[in-house]
């Protein structure tokens, strides 16, 4: 075309409102009311919630937040287990034009406080069982203004009293069940905001889009294959991630979301059972709780069961046996800043003819990008040039596209450097496989440097994890006067196991190199997060007060 000629596609056709709609997942819930009114679409305990019922609850806490005030950019808050009340909360609240903050049920009354002013909570509605911590946070955060619904799940019979102005249901009765969901002006409107665990100082809040939390919940669907009307099990926290976006996603999929206060193998085994749940998400710790679980536990499922494994690298060991039980094992990589995640192992149906052993060494890798994100590299984070393809040299992983962040609440300066060169800098070290798959190393904190040798924490976790006593494993750097630190391993063994600590390094001596051997092991129950992730951070400062390495 001749040079300021203007192009014949840029006239006369502008976006209008007949052929452009911001992307947002609240349409998801009303396309699954409208076409599936009378579907299943949440299960807990003896309650059951069709699509129709879950749509109409959602549009009445919509109407109510919206009578407290609630608008365009205002926070709400939720401190929720995955029961309905959380899963209404991924459409009532953006609904408003609010933003979603879903806190870690776990923390402690500090950080909460932190959270609730950091993010400047307008409502807060949290569960019965939290009530000791979330009311002490209520104190520290020192906000009358904010208001705070109580939810009391009758599935829950502990201790807890109630702290707010009225519950959930008195609050959902005062709303209009015809409310009209506002859709966002603009797709980079926020619809979600999620805090990083914080271990280094206080948390940073890590603000979604609604384009991105819509991309990602169709990702999820298409990268991992799920078929219509999936039965899906929450042993993931909606509070982490929004769940992968997977409320979301489940919303698409017009499925069921079978709820569940607390991940116990027993109790996960009987919900796939009785419900017939085809699919659930988890870390590595939870599939190795039910790898591990007693045969008869599993007794009666005959159908194919399928997961995700994310969080942490899955060891090969936990892989091989998921497979062996028969559950279809996907693995999938992300961090909070990328929606959960954003790179999947993608299988090939001729690595079924190879042995388990390759197959496994294959299905551990973090992958290639999600259907709806950009990009997924390995890049020198100096020179910002792609390692080369062997499998050998490490850089950094970096993500680029709209599975990605608006940035950090209140933080520029640390939005700017995570995004330094047009990259989501990860922080994690991997290699880039000759077959464009990537391996994920370790964390950069997490490379244990021994007399100037790099090791692995991983590789060497993946060495405890072959031994049959060991049900899970960290390996940290502890501090050493010769080597400047070396290798140390916490390990927590299998129900009615027992190995001694000369057995374990015997045992890894088989599979490492002498200076990637742990110089000590440590036995007991490992530190997790509510995701089930091994809190290295707890370990490492063990480590550094156990006695002499020598």
């Amino acid at each position: 075309m001749t040079e300021g000629k203007q192009s014949p596609y840029e006239i006369g056709l502008d976006k209008n409102a007949a052929n452009y709609v911001p992307l947002t997942p609240l349409t998801f819930i009303e396309r699954s009311a409208y076409v599936y009114p009378d579907r299943v679409a949440v299960i807990h305990g003896s309650r059951r919630q069709t699509w129709r019922e879950s749509y109409t609850r959602c549009r009445r806490l919509a109407s109510a937040l919206r009578q407290l005030g609630v608008g365009k950019g205002d926070t709400v808050a939720v401190v929720l287990n995955n029961t309905p009340e959380m899963f209404e909360c991924h459409f009532g609240v953006p609904a408003t034009g609010g933003v979603l903050n879903t806190i870690n049920t776990r923390l402690d009354a500090e950080a909460l406080a932190f959270i609730l002013n950091h993010g400047e909570a307008k409502v807060l509605i949290t569960d019965r069982e939290y009530s000791r911590v979330v009311g002490k946070a209520i104190e520290l955060a020192a906000r009358p203004d904010m208001v705070v619904i109580d939810v009391d799940d009758p599935e829950y019979t502990g201790p807890g009293t109630r702290l707010g102005s009225q519950d959930y249901e008195a609050l959902l009765a005062t709303g209009n069940p015809e409310f009209d969901f506002e859709q966002p002006a603009d797709e980079w409107d926020a619809i979600s905001l999620n805090y990083t665990s914080g271990t280094t100082g206080n948390p940073k809040g890590v603000v979604y889009h609604h384009r991105g939390a819509y991309l990602n919940a169709m990702s999820n669907i298409v990268s991992w294959g799920m078929p219509p009307h999936a039965v899906y099990l929450w042993t993931l926290p909606m509070f982490h991630c929004n769940g992968w976006c997977f409320a979301w996603s489940m919303a698409a999929n017009a499925g069921v979301n079978v709820c569940l206060r607390r991940v116990d193998p027993r109790l996960i085994f009987d919900a796939i059972r009785e419900h017939g749940v085809t699919h659930y998400c988890g870390a590595p710790i939870v599939h190795s709780m039910l790898a591990n679980a007693p045969e008869e536990w599993r007794k009666g499922i005959d159908h194919k069961v399928s997961g995700l494994v994310a969080a942490a690298p899955p060891p090969a060991a936990v892989i091989e046996g998921m497979a062996k039980i028969g559950f279809d094992i996907t693995h999938v990589y992300g961090l909070t800043e990328t929606y959960g995640p954003a790179s999947v192992c993608a299988k090939h149906d001729e690595w079924q003819a190879l042995p388990l052993a390759e197959q496994v060494t294959k299905n551990g890798r973090q992958g290639v990008r999600y259907h709806a994100q950009e990009a997924i590299t390995v890049l020198d984070p100096d020179s910002m040039q792609p390692v080369p393809w062997d499998g050998a040299t490490m850089g950094e992983i970096m993500f680029r596209g709209n599975l990605v962040m608006k940035g950090y609440l209140k933080n520029p300066a640390a939005t700017e450097e995570a995004f330094r060169g047009g990259w989501y800098h990860t922080g994690d070290l991997a290699v880039m496989q000759p077959d464009g798959y990537v391996k994920i190393r370790d964390r950069s904190k997490d490379v244990i440097i021994s007399g100037g040798e790099n090791i692995s924490s991983i590789e060497v976790e993946d060495a405890l994890y072959k031994h049959p006593a060991v049900m899970a494993a960290a390996v940290v750097a502890a501090p050493d006067p010769k080597w400047g630190e070396v290798p140390a391993a916490f390990v927590e063994l299998r129900d009615g196991a027992e190995a001694t600590e000369a057995e374990i390094i015997a045992h890894c001596r088989e599979h490492l190199a002498g200076f990637k051997i742990p110089k000590r092991v440590i036995f007991g129950p490992l530190p997790k997060t509510s995701t089930g992730k091994i809190q290295k951070f707890v370990l490492r400062e063990q480590a550094k007060s156990t006695a002499s390495f020598e």
